[in-house]
């Protein structure tokens, strides 16, 4: 059997900008940008004065011409752009260059467009806080902030680093400063301390931040430490354990459950049965990260069962691809599903998966 046939090499594409002034920023650090580029789509970026040509496989010049005019779009508009807009437009251009291909479609069936790069640039799908303006890295962030805006219940699944939790207390605390909610409450199930926190030393507090320290860390990078610990003192933002929840009706309140896979279903019905009048519920997990002892039922996966075909819910499931953080995360989290689903032996010295 032949292998692939070789790959269609595109005339050179010629770009030119019109200010010069925004071009050592475009191109980063000693060209370190154009270089991020080239290594991940396979082109040769030429630069001379304020153009530049592009070189290599045809697709893969299309790509890195989006990428590059979004983030000149950006620069233009007053947005930053540094190695992690670099990295977010080029997952852009790579999920949206081909609509045919299973990431355009999976793009277009998540409604973010046959282009993500035109969101990317835009505001349609951003979030404003006091310290940040938020963009959607992802064309799955960009599925999932639709949902917070438009959903009264929306579930977050998939593994660290994809922004899950981070742009939930970011659309909370929009809302809240937009008038929209009067209180924030975020919480987790303490699994760590078996929700059994009276052997750790301390007051209530001191007992549980530590297993709620990463909802905190959100907050001081939406809003200014002053106005984290006056809208902590007040109750207009609360961090609670989910044991907390129990027996409270939540109205005008956007409420977040972090770790759900964590959660028995007991615990997961008696959250969401918390939803009050004007309520905003996301609930964020990792179904392949469950804490509970070896057996037990995680209440996240039950509660996708039972609720995937309830009306106003929404379910977005993040991959290691919308992973956000630093590259070597998506390489962690992808080396570890390979170990959890190790090739079929067929017993012919051949695998298959």
């Amino acid at each position: 059997m032949s292998g692939p046939g070789p790959v269609a090499v595109g005339a050179p594409i010629l770009m030119q900008f019109d200010d010069n002034s925004l071009l050592p920023i475009l191109f980063g650090e000693h060209d370190q940008h154009l270089a991020r580029i080239e290594q991940r789509l396979g082109v040769s970026l030429i630069s001379r004065g304020n153009r530049l040509a592009i070189e290599g496989p045809a697709g893969s010049q299309e790509m890195a011409r989006a990428t590059l005019n979004a983030l000149y779009d950006r620069l233009r508009h007053g947005r930053p752009v540094g190695g992690a807009e670099v990295d977010a437009a080029l997952r852009m251009a790579v999920a949206g260059g081909d609509p045919a291909s299973p990431a355009g479609a999976e793009t277009a069936a998540k409604g973010a467009g046959r282009d993500p790069l035109a969101r990317f640039v835009g505001a349609d799908f951003s979030i404003v806080t006091r310290k940040r303006h938020i963009f959607p890295r992802s064309p799955t962030q960009t599925a999932y902030i639709r949902a917070l805006q438009e959903h009264e219940l929306v579930f977050g699944l998939g593994p660290a680093g994809t922004g899950k939790t981070y742009l939930a207390v970011a659309m909370a605390v929009a809302m809240m400063l937009a008038g929209r909610v009067d209180r924030i409450i975020l919480s987790r199930p303490a699994v760590e301390a078996g929700e059994r926190l009276g052997y750790l030393p301390g007051d209530l507090r001191e007992k549980v931040d530590p297993y709620l320290r990463p909802l905190y860390d959100a907050l001081y990078d939406m809003l200014p430490a002053d106005q984290v610990a006056k809208r902590l003192a007040s109750g207009e933002i609360e961090i609670a354990p989910l044991a907390f929840m129990r027996g409270r009706t939540l109205a005008n309140s956007f409420v977040i459950l972090d770790e759900a896979q964590n959660t028995t279903p007991v615990q997961m019905k008696m959250f969401l049965t918390r939803l009050g009048e004007n309520g905003r519920m996301v609930v964020t997990g990792d179904p392949s990260q469950v804490d509970l002892p070896r057996g037990a039922v995680s209440g996240l996966s039950e509660a996708q069962e039972i609720l995937r075909r309830v009306e106003g819910v929404a379910f977005i499931r993040f991959t290691d691809k919308d992973v956000v953080r630093h590259p070597m995360v998506t390489r962690i989290v992808r080396a570890y599903e390979a170990a959890e689903n190790p090739p079929l032996d067929l017993g012919d010295g051949k695998n298959a998966r």
